[in-house]
């Protein structure tokens, strides 16, 4: 079983240690108490599938020998206008730059990413509609 920890700071400020032993500044917004400083936990949520189909994405590429040069998401999010405001609707956007880029393998890389290997994304279908796209831009 792996262990997350979140500690306490002050006001509305939280350190979390995830499992692989990093850690995460946590704030609230100044009308709540907080001081605006970090990232808040829902705002995770999206940078955490950003970053989930990143990390898959990016590696079948290389696997697949695809000459990347630069690689961005954009994930839009709509929160639930009623508490708990969860995502009800979540947009990605994979911007790929490279030399020669072959659609089909980006295509594909992605469609793995959704489909089997992101857990992230996994769990967000239950409650939200994810989209996607992509844009190539050779150089």
């Amino acid at each position: 079983m792996k262990r997350a920890r979140v500690k306490w700071v002050e006001n509305l400020k939280f350190i979390g240690d995830a499992p692989s032993g990093h850690s995460i500044l946590m704030d609230g917004p100044t009308d709540s108490g907080g001081d605006n400083v970090a990232i808040r936990p829902g705002e995770m949520v999206l940078v955490a599938l950003g970053g989930c189909t990143s990390i898959d994405v990016v590696s079948m590429l290389k696997k697949m020998r695809v000459d990347i040069t630069g690689f961005e998401v954009i994930v839009d999010g709509e929160p639930a206008e009623d508490y708990p405001k969860v995502w009800t609707k979540i947009h990605v956007k994979y911007i790929i730059t490279g030399h020669d880029i072959d659609e089909a393998k980006v295509k594909k890389a992605i469609a793995l990413s959704e489909e089997k290997y992101c857990s992230v994304s996994a769990i967000l279908k239950k409650s939200a509609e994810l989209t996607y796209d992509y844009e190539i831009i050779s150089i």
